[in-house]
């Protein structure tokens, strides 16, 4: 289980507009992100998804009371077999209120390709009820023999489609890369390919910092593509790769968040180990 000026672009509708005055009745736990005003900060629920299944509230108020204000959910249906079945007849309006109870808000969500180009009307009814202002494509997962350039191009142009479907639903779209996008076909970054495919307007980039491991650096990426990002997860390593809590590893983070700006970035999900979360949340309030 992603740099847009989100405020201005979902600004153009009402919906999109009482979500934003909702999350900026937060109270801000964590002292300013460098370069943000009063920006909270989120995590991921994909790496605790065990948790999540076995008991939704008291695992958001844990994530709360570490010093969480946003979260960033996976679509039940979508993410039915990777641990959030026990979620899929909750309703939207009943996980909302949950997480707002909890002291948290969502203003993004993760839903599979396939959910976005096969059930997109009942989709966004969902993101409605969850009052997304975010949706966010969190892969094409295109494995081989079919990850070659002509299918993510393909791919492409049908998240341009869908995002203007979800743009006239009052909500923003997005696209999370992996670690996949980051490899070369055809003599070309798969990234920057689809970055140029991308209608700029429509589809706006999730960027995951663990590409580090690879090499590849987040500030790099928003200072190439500035306004093209709508929020990143957040993840730091080691120079031989293991996982560690955010300020312990090799990401620069004071560059990442400066960079952030100048990419358009809004929301920040930390994306890590459960037992790497608190002290991440400690390190970014600290900055």
């Amino acid at each position: 289980m992603t740099k847009l000026n989100r405020r201005t672009f979902i600004g153009r509708s009402s919906a999109a507009l009482g979500s934003v005055w909702a999350l900026s009745q937060i109270p801000m736990r964590l002292s300013a992100i460098p370069g943000f005003i009063n920006q909270p900060i989120g995590f991921q629920t994909f790496p605790i998804r065990d948790l999540i299944a076995k008991d939704f509230p008291g695992t958001l108020k844990m994530m709360a009371d570490w010093g969480y204000q946003l979260v960033e959910m996976c679509s039940p249906p979508g993410y039915v077999d990777s641990g959030f079945g026990p979620l899929v007849s909750m309703k939207p309006s009943d996980m909302r209120k949950t997480i707002e109870d909890s002291g948290l808000h969502c203003p993004s969500c993760h839903f599979t390709f396939d959910e976005l180009t096969d059930k997109l009307d009942d989709r966004i009814e969902f993101a409605h009820g969850l009052g997304l202002t975010q949706m966010i494509c969190s892969s094409f997962w295109l494995q081989p023999p079919n990850n070659t350039m002509k299918n993510y191009l393909e791919s492409v142009d049908k998240l341009n489609t869908i995002a203007e479907k979800i743009k006239n639903a009052g909500m923003a779209t997005g696209f999370h890369n992996h670690t996949m996008e980051f490899k070369e076909l055809d003599g070309q970054l798969i990234y920057d390919a689809i970055m140029s495919h991308f209608d700029a307007a429509l589809v706006k980039m999730q960027f995951q910092t663990q590409v580090i491991t690879l090499g590849f650096k987040a500030a790099d990426y928003f200072n190439k593509y500035p306004g093209r990002f709508i929020s990143s997860h957040l993840s730091d390593w080691t120079a031989d790769k293991k996982e560690v809590p955010i300020g312990q590893g090799v990401i620069d983070w004071k560059e990442f968040f400066a960079a952030a700006k100048t990419g358009g970035v809004k929301n920040f999900f930390v994306e890590m180990k459960l037992d790497t979360f608190k002290d991440s949340a400690a390190y970014i309030k600290g900055l």
